[in-house]
């Protein structure tokens, strides 16, 4: 049905929508559970988005996990919305606990093998693509630009 409302009103909604969540964290602190996914592609580079709403920032795909929804299934579902790729031999690698808006963030990492084409829909991840490790765009997120070498090694070399 949110495909009806015409893309720039709906990317303003989702802004609206995020600055209202944001207070909502900083007010009730509710514990979130979310989900961040590497996935890559057969050449070796991580699929990266940008969102249409907050920072702005390049960002691994992922999101919120569902009432009663495990980590791993949250990261295969959020990669298929926003990317429109498929996750195979999906595995957790990491737990993550960061201090968001307030509250904390605990967020579970994925990684696995991306597969299909890239396709974002405009409306809430406004570009998509694959990047070499080495080369990842500005700007980068500050939690990826911070973490994602010691990720790199967690996902190459599981302990």
């Amino acid at each position: 049905m949110l495909h009806l409302i015409p893309a720039p009103l709906h990317r303003l909604v989702l802004r609206c929508a995020h600055a209202v969540r944001r207070v909502w964290w900083r007010l009730a602190k509710p514990t979130l559970r979310g989900t961040r996914v590497l996935a890559f592609d057969a050449a070796g580079r991580v699929l990266l988005i940008r969102h249409s709403y907050g920072s702005g920032h390049w960002m691994l795909p992922g999101g919120g996990i569902g009432r009663g929804e495990e980590p791993l299934a949250a990261g295969v579902r959020e990669l298929r919305e926003e990317t429109a790729c498929v996750l195979l031999n999906p595995r957790c690698f990491a737990e993550v606990e960061a201090q968001i808006y307030g509250t904390v963030h605990r967020v579970y990492m994925v990684c696995g093998e991306a597969q299909g084409t890239v396709r974002c829909d405009g409306r809430e991840v406004i570009e998509a693509r694959f990047c070499a490790p080495d080369a990842l765009p500005e700007p980068l997120s500050p939690a990826l630009q911070l973490q994602f070498p010691q990720w790199l090694i967690l996902v190459r070399d599981p302990v």
